[in-house]
């Protein structure tokens, strides 16, 4: 969330989206693709388990680990010096790297500036440090270094392509760089937010997110007497103290895999993207500086961005939570910042988005997905402490504060009625009326809070009263908002009618919430496709009528990883795309957000196919939805032990699917695998459950292009898939 929550289009609610998205890409337009790629190898072989193991590859080695991108330690050294920016007079310039010798920068009246650019080799968050081996000036004055930390070369100028300062809402510390009045002995200079003289002198920012520093001697006419430009100044070494979760191999509790280089880098491209966000909430950290809350000082958080948007935003949960606990055993980071804000709810049921402006932003959508994260940190931790404590939350957030903002005559939440018409959204859109997006997620989270209502147990008139609704909503949504001409819901009301424009937000979600039946998402999924595809990710609106650009900027969907993986700063996931693939903030941008992550739950969920279904994956589905993939494998980690699955058809054209998965000892599970017809053969266990004679009493459900059996949690399930074609053949 951006600073203010004012700027269009600085998300943080975008968050669930970038998981929706990369949910429904995956997952329907795979499912589509998967009636046509079983259908075509119906003509081939039928199998057991055991006939196919050396086939299917079964012994590719887990080596996961090489897709790592965490620092090995907190200490991180600069890896590079960017040669075509060196100038000016500077001896020994590669000794900031080898630690062997000084470097030395001196500057006479009338000299170039001497100026170094050294490159981390990636996006990197924390505290420098510099060690100076002393600084000499013939007259008087202390030579001064300034320093601009910046996440690209594109935006690397004399400021940082971003600083804190610039949105300390009238308590500005630094003109945009870091000023150092370098002492005349050798010692250790670290990056303290605050001033050396008289408060307002000689002034540094403290913690960045970059991956450039630009070194160059200079000095701000303002911090005069005490710095001036010339002199000399030696540079020993410079390193960094990272400060984000540092997720190297041995912290990972899950993990993915698969026959597809990018895909796997990119997962854990993501994670490491996350890992930079999260981090101890700390008073001159925040950003916006009006942000800070001694509820949370000292606690460890899940922050929007590395560089900017430092405060949490629960809409941010939404996508960087999921990857947190697919990832690593940090649930305290997500709950910490859940149960803050569910500590600052308001009398009428409203929940803040963050702890800005003292928990008073006014957000629409927020109290919503504070419901839905609540439901994610239970099904995925398991965590009865937290919902039960907060349970009085989600019944005041749902029977007080929406209804508040209820139309009553078509049950659809209106923007306008109540507090609402001086509400915003994740960025503040200019929409009115019964908007899509606040419907479509008003009903996901109803339902996810029936789901809590009935584990919970004693709660069965909640879950009820909230199932009802959900249900009167989504019908009210297809029958007030459809636009029949394009075949997608329209985003809200300009005036009397419906406005000319559709939005992926509301359209993306209706199908996660399954307000839109399957007819209705393919018409949907089509639309956005055809109407919003951008050579580097699908655009957020299908035209410019609420604003302009807003066709073409891109929110991280599933279809733009590779665009930020190939370009700067690399590796880490954007904030937003902006028209012909620019960062869509400039320098503003944040490189390296967690909202963007959503490809990591959505390849664990969908592609390796393991969600939960009971609290803490106490019950669990596994339906892997391979598309082009051809095998995949991977952990995912529950309170009580890894669920572990491998699937593959990379020998498809013999009509074999093949999967394997354990679970933890009392966990039951549904494992759904893909098929063509009733007639193909399944086993379970080497033994034959659907396409034949069975005497195994498990019971198989053929639905669609699936077959569904229920397994427990005791030992590996392997099933096997072949096609029942004049008898069972070996490979």
């Amino acid at each position: 969330m951006a600073l203010q929550g004012l700027r269009a289009g600085e998300s943080s609610a975008w968050k669930k989206l970038v998981l929706l998205l990369s949910l429904v890409a995956i997952m329907w337009r795979s499912t589509l693709f998967l009636v046509s790629f079983w259908g075509y190898i119906a003509q081939c072989y039928p199998a057991t388990s055991s006939s196919y193991q050396g086939t299917l590859g079964l012994e590719r080695p887990d080596d996961w680990e090489r897709y790592v991108q965490s620092p090995a330690r907190n200490i991180v050294s600069p890896v590079a010096i960017v040669s075509n920016y060196t100038q000016g007079n500077i001896t020994n310039v590669d000794s900031l790297l080898t630690g062997q010798g000084v470097t030395t920068l001196t500057r006479n009246d009338g000299d170039t500036i001497p100026t170094i650019v050294v490159d981390f080799g990636r996006n990197v968050v924390g505290f420098l440090s510099i060690q100076f081996g002393g600084a000499y000036n013939s007259t008087p004055g202390i030579p001064s270094i300034r320093l601009a930390f910046s996440e690209t070369l594109e935006y690397l100028t004399n400021v940082s392509d971003f600083s804190r300062s610039d949105n300390q809402d009238g308590q500005k510390t630094t003109p945009g760089s870091d000023q150092i009045a370098v002492e005349s002995d050798p010692y250790t200079w670290t990056d303290t937010h605050g001033c050396e003289f008289e408060g307002t002198k000689v002034c540094a920012d403290g913690l960045h997110g970059y991956r450039y520093v630009k070194i160059y001697m200079d000095a701000l006419p303002a911090d005069a007497p005490y710095t001036t430009s010339y002199g000399s100044v030696s540079i020993s070494s410079m390193s960094l103290n990272f400060t984000g979760f540092l997720g190297t191999p041995d912290t990972f509790t899950g993990w993915f895999q698969s026959s597809d280089e990018q895909l796997n880098q990119w997962w854990f491209d993501s994670v490491y993207t996350n890992d930079m966000c999260t981090d101890t909430f700390r008073e001159n950290d925040t950003e916006p500086r009006g942000a800070y809350s001694p509820t949370l000082d000292g606690k460890l958080v899940i922050h929007d961005g590395a560089k900017r948007d430092r405060d949490p935003y629960v809409g941010d949960l939404a996508v960087s939570a999921l990857t947190s606990y697919l990832s690593h055993d940090v649930p305290q980071a997500a709950r910490n910042v859940l149960a803050d804000l569910g500590d600052h709810q308001r009398s009428d049921g409203w929940i803040p988005p963050a702890s800005i402006r003292d928990y008073t932003l006014p957000l629409l959508d927020y109290p919503l997905w504070w419901v839905v994260c609540s439901y994610d940190l239970y099904m995925y931790t398991g965590d009865t402490e937290y919902i039960t404590n907060y349970y009085p939350n989600i019944v005041k957030v749902l029977d007080t504060f929406y209804p508040s903002i209820t139309n009553t005559t078509t049950s659809l939440l209106q923007k306008g009625l109540g507090v609402s018409a001086g509400y915003g959204d994740y960025a503040f859109l200019p929409r009115t009326g019964p908007v899509t997006y606040y419907n479509v997620l008003y009903v996901l989270a109803l339902n996810h809070a029936a789901s809590i209502a009935t584990f919970l147990g004693s709660h069965d008139d909640d879950a009820s009263r909230w199932t009802a609704r959900a249900e009167n909503v989504s019908d009210a949504v297809n029958g007030e908002l459809f636009d029949t001409s394009v075949g997608a819901f329209w985003d809200g009301t300009c005036g009397s009618s419906p406005c000319a424009t559709h939005a992926q937000d509301g359209n993306s979600i209706s199908i996660l919430s399954s307000v839109a039946n399957h007819t209705t998402a393919t018409s949907i999924l089509s639309y956005l496709s055809s109407a919003m595809a951008r050579p580097y990710g699908n655009a957020f609106y299908d035209n410019d009528v609420l604003a302009e650009s807003y066709s073409q900027r891109v929110y991280a969907f599933i279809s733009m990883y590779g665009w930020m993986a190939s370009n700067e700063p690399g590796i880490t996931a954007w904030e937003g795309i902006g028209p012909n693939g620019s960062k869509y903030e400039g320098a503003f941008t944040s490189l390296a957000h967690g909202w963007s992550t959503g490809i990591v739950p959505a390849l664990t969920n969908n592609v390796l196919g393991v969600t939960p279904t009971g609290p803490g994956f106490s019950s669990y589905n596994i339906k892997p939805i391979p598309g082009d993939v051809q095998w995949a494998k991977g952990v995912v980690p529950t309170p009580q032990g890894p669920i572990a699955v491998y699937w593959d058809n990379s020998a498809w054209t013999q009509g074999v699917f093949f999967l394997s998965a354990s679970a933890p000892d009392g966990y039951n599970g549904t494992i759904s695998v893909p098929v063509t017809n009733s007639s193909v053969s399944v086993y379970l266990n080497s033994r034959l459950v659907s396409g034949g004679e069975t005497d195994t009493g498990v019971k198989v459900v053929v639905e669609g292009s699936y077959a569904s059996m229920s397994v427990s949690g005791d030992g590996e399930n392997t099933i096997t898939v072949g096609y029942q074609g004049g008898g069972k053949r070996e490979l």
